[in-house]
């Protein structure tokens, strides 16, 4: 692994560890694990310290949700989109993800009882009308839908047993990964809600779009050692790049870094225009968010077992594939567009 380019000073919220003892008491509440070994890797999983990262001075209490959702993301993952019981099947996925959704949606009555991820999430669901906005609400549930879509896209590839192209997997990876519903719940967690003439413009979108991808491609990146010792060939940054170039593993990583320091450079220096702009205080606080995140993932991935132990339980020798951190130096100085179709407008934004 190499440092990843991300000039920017780490953070996290100061109340990081009772935030996570409280967080450990809702998962055994809610049980979304069926025995021990997977409550550990689910724990494992440091989801807490992970939002806490990305909002490292929200209000607690929202913050807290925030974190419940994250735990619930992984295990639901692990359990039926990773590798899970419909991870190849993606009619079934969608079959499951419709009720998923609408369960998010109106969580105030029973709608499957018998599955625990179901009335987890409206456990979620019902503390978000208690905590967010009407609006924020609406915006992560939108977000939520965004990122099952993703997901059925990628599970449709697998089924077929297709790689997609660098420019489909790039529009895939904007939702499958998660980023649109973790980002959606930043305003929530800092407690204030960002007027729509702002959060809908091109430019806060493309931000927005930038955070994501950056940082869904740093987890290609920090997870690929552990996908090649269980030779994993599936859809991630570095093997889409050796399919479409018949390359090596070090010509598409070399590749990887250079197109994720095009995007990280482009974001750091569209972000600074914009908050030289005027804006309103939650703006501010959101775009500062967006870099929080992108820093916040990459230290997260620096302890979280997921990235490289086996079943994402620590190993008592230690990590098979150490992580690294933050360099301020890119790899590479190209500048202008990105040849992809689905993020090349971001380089016409001002």
């Amino acid at each position: 692994m190499r440092p990843f380019f991300c000039p920017l000073e780490p953070a996290i919220h100061p109340s990081v560890d009772a935030m996570e003892s409280r967080c450990v008491g809702w998962l055994d509440r809610v049980r979304l694990h069926r025995d021990e070994r997977q409550r550990a890797r689910l724990v494992g999983t440091n989801s807490a310290e992970f939002y806490c990262r990305f909002a490292p001075s929200g209000d607690e209490a929202s913050l807290e949700v925030a974190a419940h959702w994250v735990y619930w993301g992984f295990a639901f993952d692990d359990a039926r989109c990773g590798r899970g019981e419909l991870s190849a099947d993606p009619s079934e996925f969608l079959t499951m993800a419709g009720l998923m959704q609408r369960a998010l949606e109106a969580p105030w009555d029973p709608v499957c009882e018998n599955d625990r991820f179901v009335t987890a999430l409206q456990d979620i669901g019902r503390d978000f009308h208690r905590c967010a906005t009407p609006v924020q609400v609406r915006r992560f549930t939108d977000a939520h839908r965004t990122w099952l879509f993703g997901v059925a896209w990628q599970l449709a590839n697998r089924a077929h047993g297709r790689m997609p192209s660098l420019g489909e997997y790039t529009a895939m990876r904007l939702g499958s990964a998660g980023g649109p519903p973790t980002l959606a719940m930043l305003e929530i967690a800092n407690g204030e809600e960002v007027p729509a003439a702002e959060m809908d413009s091109l430019v806060v979108r493309g931000l927005t779009e930038m955070a994501i991808l950056v940082a869904s491609w740093d987890n290609d990146l920090q997870s690929y050692a552990k996908e090649a010792d269980e030779a994993n060939t599936d859809q991630n940054l570095v093997n889409v790049l050796k399919a479409a170039h018949d390359w090596d593993t070090e010509q598409a990583v070399d590749e990887a870094y250079v197109l994720r320091d095009q995007v990280m450079s482009h974001f750091l220096q569209l972000r600074e225009c914009r908050t030289r702009r005027p804006a309103s205080r939650a703006l501010h606080r959101y775009l500062e968010g967006l870099g929080h995140a992108i820093r916040g993932n990459i230290d997260w991935a620096l302890g979280a077992p997921r990235y490289d132990d086996i079943d994402g339980i620590p190993a008592q020798s230690g990590p098979r594939h150490p992580l690294v951190g933050c360099t301020d130096q890119p790899t590479t100085h190209r500048a202008g567009p990105l040849p992809i179709p689905a993020i090349a407008w971001w380089w016409g934004l001002a």
